[in-house]
């Protein structure tokens, strides 16, 4: 007999899923998805009705569901009499960034509309340390204003073309001093603050999501920095943007750190939801 364990994770319109199989006693990961939706009640169901039609699953077949993400408020009763649990967001945003990451200790970033900074460590309740109101939410509005596009795979598709250094004033720009050794070509002392008379759409769509990471990078550095940790895991929707892994690996460069985004990024949130009913 199969036993599931479902995490819900409920956005404004998008809604994410996963499972994990614990019917042999282990607890094996099922495949993630998500779907899109004109309200969170229309999406959460139609995510569990797409969720349970892949994986040829039953209701019987589900040992509990459980729920987080800030739409998770409407749901007002089980869903058809399954046990279900409403959980706080940040503690899945931790428990699904070390599961990803097989980490011990680390802050866990995740990126959506803003940011939002949790440290956490094995065994330890995750703690929320704040965040940011930078994040896709910023990117898309931005873009929007200044390109006419609020698309995100149009908007990272479109900055492969661009230049930074037409948009953004580095360090080497305004001192000789090598701030941090070996990147003062490369470090931005200010972000639009050289922006040219030339420059193309496709430099500032790369301009401003350059401005997004860097900022979202050096708030969860700093946090690391305060709680004595060098490993910052990355989680959220923006993780898939194509511009991530080279822009957060110049920051582990320069800051000594360790930025990792891991696979089913985009998922942590919910993976940590379900891996709650796991662990109980």
């Amino acid at each position: 007999m199969k036993k599931i364990v479902i995490g819900i994770d409920v956005g404004g319109s998008t809604t994410k899923i996963v499972g994990f199989d614990v019917s042999d006693g282990n607890s094996a990961l099922m495949e993630p998805l998500f779907v899109r939706a004109t309200d969170p009640l229309t999406s959460v169901y139609g995510a569990f009705g797409r969720f349970t039609d892949v994986n040829s699953l039953s209701l019987s077949d589900i040992d509990k569901v459980m729920i987080t993400g800030v739409g998770s408020s409407y749901i007002q009763k089980n869903m058809y009499s399954l046990d279900c649990r409403i959980l706080k967001e940040f503690d899945c945003i931790g428990l699904g960034g070390l599961y990803l990451s097989h980490f011990d200790d680390a802050i866990i970033a995740s990126l959506g509309t803003g940011t939002a900074l949790v440290h956490a460590k094995k065994d330890s309740a995750p703690v929320y340390l704040g965040g940011t109101g930078v994040g896709g939410g910023t990117l898309i509005g931005l873009s929007k204003q200044m390109l006419g596009m609020d698309t995100v795979e149009h908007i990272e598709e479109l900055a492969k073309t661009g230049n930074l250094r037409n948009v953004d004033l580095r360090i080497s720009d305004i001192t000789n001093q090598d701030i941090v050794p070996g990147f003062g070509d490369t470090m931005t002392a200010s972000n639009f603050g050289n922006i040219s008379d030339i420059a193309t759409k496709g430099d500032i769509a790369l301009g401003i999501i350059n401005m997004v990471f860097e900022t979202v990078g050096m708030v969860a550095v700093f946090a690391a920095r305060q709680h004595s940790v060098k490993n910052i895991v990355l989680t959220g929707n923006l993780t898939a943007v194509a511009q991530a892994p080279d822009i957060f690996e110049s920051l582990n460069r320069m800051f000594d750190m360790n930025f990792v985004i891991p696979k089913y990024a985009q998922f942590g949130t919910v993976i940590g939801a379900a891996l709650a009913g796991v662990q109980g």
